[in-house]
C-alpha cells in the first residue's frame, strides 16, 4: 500500500486508492463500513449482522457530517443503512471508498488530523458525509479508509442527486497529495 519516495530515501510518498462500493458486486455499504470500523452493525436491508468486532488494528474512527445532515447520521449503522435504503437499483452505486497511506513519520494524533483536514476540505464542504477509519497493525503500514455516500446532503437535510463525477478520482488524489505534502513540510 505504501510507496517509498525516491526524492527522500526511506520516506513514504502519498498513496490514494479509490473504489466504488456497489450493491451489484456483493459489497453492501453496511458490511464495508462495519469491516472498516471493526464494529457489529445490523444490515436492515439484508436482515443479518455484519460482525467485525474482533477485527484488530482500528486505531481511530469518526464520522464527519456537513452542517445540514441529520445528527443521527453520526451513528455508522444509521448512516449506512439509510444510504442503502435510498438506493433501490440492483446495481446501485452506494459509496466511494478511499484508502490513503499515512506517513510513518507522524504520530496517530496527527494522522487523524491529516485525514480529518482532507475529508473536510474535499468532501464535507460539498455536502458529503465522511466515515473515517484509521488502521495501524504496527506493521509499518498505517492507512485511512474514507467512505463517502455517492449522494450529498442537501440544505434541507435530505439526500441529493448522486455525486459521481468522471474526474473525481483524479481531483481527490491531487487534493490528498496537496494536504499530505503540506503536512510533511513541517516534519
Amino acid at each position: 500500500m505504501c510507496r517509498i519516495g525516491a526524492d527522500r530515501p526511506g520516506m513514504m510518498t502519498f498513496y490514494c486508492d479509490i473504489q466504488l462500493i456497489r450493491r451489484g458486486n456483493g459489497r453492501p455499504a453496511v458490511a464495508a463500513a462495519a469491516y472498516r470500523a471493526g464494529e457489529r452493525i445490523w444490515s436492515a436491508g439484508g436482515g443479518y449482522w455484519c460482525n467485525y468486532s474482533c477485527k484488530g488494528g482500528v486505531v481511530h474512527k469518526e464520522i464527519l457530517l456537513p452542517g445540514s445532515a441529520p445528527a443521527e447520521y453520526a451513528d455508522r449503522a444509521v448512516l449506512w443503512n439509510n444510504v442503502e435504503a435510498i438506493e433501490h437499483e440492483e446495481h446501485a452505486w452506494l459509496a466511494w471508498e478511499l484508502c490513503c497511506a499515512l506517513p510513518l513519520e507522524l504520530p496517530l494524533t496527527q494522522h487523524a488530523c491529516l485525514v480529518r483536514t482532507y475529508a473536510r476540505q474535499s468532501f464535507v464542504v460539498h455536502g458529503l458525509c465522511a466515515d473515517i477509519c484509521i488502521h495501524d497493525r504496527g506493521n509499518q503500514n498505517p492507512h485511512a479508509h474514507i467512505m463517502l455516500p455517492t449522494q450529498p446532503i442537501q440544505q434541507d437535510g435530505s439526500w441529493g442527486l448522486s455525486w459521481v463525477r468522471p474526474d473525481a478520482a483524479d481531483i481527490w488524489r491531487a487534493e490528498w497529495e496537496e494536504v499530505w505534502r503540506e503536512r510533511m513540510r513541517f516534519t
